[in-house]
């Protein structure tokens, strides 16, 4: 067990590093996967200087996107002392956390800290995840991921509002579902498996937010537009299109957020968790 299991699961993973282009230091990973593969990176020192404290931010904003082998790596940071202090209950969370996602380690490792009381971290931004989050909850999500990708949280929060006022069951009638009303194509675009899940939902707009503010160079009223009728129309108008809804839109969140130009961050993640 021990360090085999660690180096066996790293080890599985590193035939698929080896075959895949590398990110660049300057490339921001979207998906919650590729934020876990650039901490595996950073953890062991492959490509980039080893830093266990980049690794376990990222590995944090992973797991922040539910990703099970992220609760894994988690985990074993705490069960071996990597960057936090060996504490085999938070271990132990971690590990309850990645058993009950399906993942067979997870659950040996468990087996092995039988005699330990998972416990939370709290060192790690993940939040605890509600069904139907209140307002505060849900502003709470947005100022603590909207660096990761880069953004503006009241400029999130302004969407937000604007979208679904802040109900996780909005739907609306072209099939824009949730807090930032995600079509089908934009979440699928944006690895959304469940578009319901609160949490999923608000990463994937925050994703196609990060990526417009990218595309329209930081021009808030394009993004706007682009979000609400889709950035081909804006590109075919070039500018604002015409539409009513689209511009009424536009008005009513640039009412509040009056911010003209939003920043563009060249590498949103790794300026997150480089503090």
């Amino acid at each position: 067990m021990g360090e085999y299991a660690m180096h066996y699961r790293a080890s599985s993973v590193l035939l698929l590093l080896l075959l895949t282009p590398l990110f660049c230091a300057a490339e921001k990973p979207r998906q919650a996967g590729d934020m876990r593969q650039l901490a595996l990176r950073y953890e062991h020192g492959r490509g980039v200087e080893q830093d266990y404290q980049k690794a376990f931010r990222l590995y944090c904003l992973a797991a922040d996107r539910g990703d099970s082998e992220a609760y894994y790596a988690l985990g074993w940071m705490h069960f071996n002392g990597r960057w936090v202090a060996q504490d085999p209950a938070v271990a132990a969370g971690w590990f309850e956390k990645a058993a009950a996602a399906g993942d067979p380690m997870a659950a040996r490792m468990l087996t092995r800290l039988s005699g330990v009381a998972p416990r939370r971290d709290h060192r790690c931004s993940s939040l605890p995840l509600e069904a139907q989050p209140d307002r505060q909850q849900i502003e709470h999500w947005v100022r603590a991921w909207a660096p990761a990708y880069g953004l503006d949280a009241d400029l999130v929060l302004a969407v937000i509002r604007a979208e679904s006022n802040f109900n996780p069951q909005a739907r609306s009638s072209k099939d824009a579902r949730g807090l930032m009303q995600l079509i089908p194509a934009t979440a699928r675009r944006f690895g959304v498996s469940d578009v319901w899940d609160p949490s999923q939902n608000m990463h994937g707009g925050m994703a196609y937010l990060q990526w417009l503010v990218r595309h329209f160079e930081g021009d808030v009223p394009l993004v706007l537009a682009a979000y609400n009728a889709g950035e081909n129309a804006v590109k075919s108008y070039r500018g604002v299109p015409p539409y009513r809804e689209t511009r009424n839109y536009v008005k009513r969140i640039t009412r509040n957020y009056r911010k003209a130009v939003h920043p563009v961050i060249g590498n949103p993640v790794l300026s997150a968790i480089s503090y």
